[in-house]
């Protein structure tokens, strides 16, 4: 399961190497609906691509991310003025008695401190960083589809909700961000062979077992995870085949999100104690995938099956 990846976040970047253009109107409603509290979690460097408005509909578009960060900082600023109230409190009552409470209290508030700072921080920044790029399920990406022949980039979410289902699909099926290649034809059909995407990653990253990724036994660790990042060894782009949708339901805003299809790891992987692997195709195939409707279901499957194939380094993510 690719639980996390960095990605090409700048939308910018898929119009100059698809001769793409941006659906505007999509990443417009995407940060409105953010603007006015739909909770929609964006990456940092997804944002701060339209931080240098070409358009009257960028401009738009940044004043909505400007309302969001604003309200955001003004809330970690509020947390941040709790937890240092809440330090205080706990360190003054340390210095009559050590009691577990008021130990426990202190941790708690440091670490609330450092998240609220560290928060603070990235809203302020211009400089990027790696983790600007990096999503999680329930985070936006540019996502490339073809649409009439052309290349378009959309903004959808990491976790796809087959059309048709309610919106309890995400909850009953938290692990949709993901697709598996053996049930394609099963409980994906809606999508696959219908509506094909690539996700432009550069890293990605996994929940391993300890015990595994050490090869010791299972009771020297228990259940004690890591998460390891695992990349290329020859740095290069990796075109990310996925599945998206477009729900629908009368009164509520539709949705586009989109789930990266898995497949079985190579050897290094599973060495590294992960099963899947997500799944890079060809560049010269990415046309083809993205035109599902112009051939047929074996096509689509050849295509994934001529996947290709880095070298996958790992080690833990900072």
């Amino acid at each position: 399961m690719c639980y996390s990846a960095q990605i090409l976040a700048d939308y910018r970047r898929y119009v100059r190497m698809f001769g793409a253009h941006m659906d505007i109107a999509e990443f417009a409603r995407l940060y409105f609906l953010q603007a006015e509290g739909s909770g929609a979690k964006t990456p940092k460097a997804l944002d701060d691509a339209f931080l240098d408005p070409q358009s009257d509909d960028e401009r738009e578009i940044r004043q909505f991310i400007e309302k969001t960060r604003g309200e955001q900082k003004t809330k970690l600023e509020q947390e941040l003025f709790k937890q240092r109230t809440r330090l205080a409190e706990a360190e003054r009552k340390l210095e009559s008695k050590v009691t577990k409470a008021a130990t426990e209290s202190r941790r708690i508030a440091t670490n609330k401190i450092k998240s609220a700072l560290l928060g603070i921080e990235d809203i302020n920044r211009t400089e990027s960083k790696p983790r600007d790029s990096r999503i999680f399920p329930g985070w936006y990406a540019p996502v490339l589809v073809m649409e009439n022949g052309e290349y378009v980039v959309k903004p959808m979410r990491y976790q796809c909700r087959v059309p048709g289902t309610p919106a309890s699909f995400d909850v009953k099926y938290p692990g949709t961000y993901n697709a598996r290649k053996d049930s394609l034809d099963g409980f994906w059909k809606l999508c696959f062979g219908h509506t094909h995407g690539v996700m432009l990653v550069e890293v990605f990253y996994e929940n391993v077992k300890k015990a595994k990724m050490e090869g010791t036994m299972l009771e020297t660790h228990k259940d004690e995870n890591v998460v390891l990042e695992f990349q290329p060894s020859n740095r290069q782009l990796m075109y990310v085949a996925c599945l998206w949708s477009r729900w629908t339901k009368p009164g509520e805003p539709d949705l586009l999100s989109f789930a990266a299809i898995t497949d079985d790891p190579p050897p290094e992987i599973e060495a590294a104690g992960h099963d899947r692997c997500i799944i890079p195709i060809k560049p010269e195939n990415i046309e083809g995938w993205l035109n599902p409707g112009a051939s047929t279901l074996d096509s689509m499957y050849a295509i994934l099956d001529d996947k290709d194939r880095p070298y996958y380094e790992h080690r833990l993510a900072a």
